[in-house]
């Protein structure tokens, strides 16, 4: 009651992660509260991040609509709390993660003493951030420390559902090769975007039982029971990274295991 909306406008950026206009982005500095129903997300451009420290309550929702909304916020939000506080928790807690899974992924990546951060859809708080629809939990790898290959089998960021699963060569913390069509558009976009755009920037996992599979990253990686890891930026979530692109892969079977102990296998969360 009493608020004083506007709307603003821009042209559809390139990539997730890259900056609003400097008009768009001195708006967010004077705003309290802002929704971002954008194509392309906003969450880890500097515009964002510089918007919450000044108290802002942001939102962001790239790609979604009515529907989508409505059906994966219909989902048990005390559960989705409590789900993303205890893999946030055992992330928090942990100083390895490993993804297996039978598409072939293979993928350690070090913690250190990161603090994950559970995306519940509590954005009450000054300064709060997240996606709305929510459900996941997170973190942001030690950088350097990830080694392995990732098959993405799900969604391939702002590319959609790939014809084939994307497979992704890892080393010392970036991307050195990738295979499959989307796949090599993606590596290619990353690169595109500069040093530091092939960084491994987050882990993730869905929580979120009323996500299903869309082609719409937004909501495929909250599906419960799967994994996204993402590429590019990451300081806003804890990483010293900041590049104007951050690109998540989803892999829908995976194993997860933190420090040897299996937190998600076949399908279910076991924290």
């Amino acid at each position: 009651a009493g608020a004083d909306a506007v709307l603003a406008l821009m042209r559809e950026r390139p990539a997730n992660g890259s900056e609003p206009p400097p008009t768009v982005a001195a708006a967010m500095l004077g705003a309290d509260v802002i929704l971002a129903p954008t194509v392309q997300s906003l969450s880890h451009t500097s515009a964002r991040r510089a918007a919450s420290a000044e108290g802002a309550r942001v939102a962001t929702l790239p790609g979604v609509n009515e529907e989508m909304l409505a059906r994966v916020m219909s989902a048990d939000m005390a559960e989705l709390r409590r789900r993303g506080g205890a893999v946030a928790g055992t992330l928090s807690a942990g100083s390895e993660a490993r993804i297996t899974a039978e598409n072939g992924t293979d993928l350690t990546l070090g913690l250190g003493e990161r603090e994950a951060i559970p995306d519940a859809g509590d954005l009450t708080a000054s300064g709060a951030f997240g996606n709305l629809p929510c459900g996941e939990g997170f973190i942001s790898p030690i950088e350097g420390t990830a080694n392995g290959r990732l098959v993405a089998d799900g969604t391939i960021g702002s590319l959609g559902t790939p014809g084939e699963p994307a497979s992704f060569e890892i080393l010392a913390g970036n991307v050195v090769s990738a295979s499959g069509p989307e796949g090599e558009r993606l590596l290619d976009m990353l690169r595109a975007a500069g040093e530091g755009g092939t960084n491994v920037a987050e882990l993730g996992i869905g929580t979120n039982e009323c996500a299903r599979v869309t082609g719409n990253l937004l909501e495929d990686e909250k599906i419960l029971g799967t994994c996204h890891v993402a590429f590019g930026a990451s300081a806003s979530i804890g990483g010293t990274v900041q590049v104007p692109i951050h690109e998540d892969v989803v892999v829908m079977r995976p194993v997860v295991a933190i420090d040897g102990k299996v937190i998600l296998r076949d399908g279910e969360l076991l924290v």
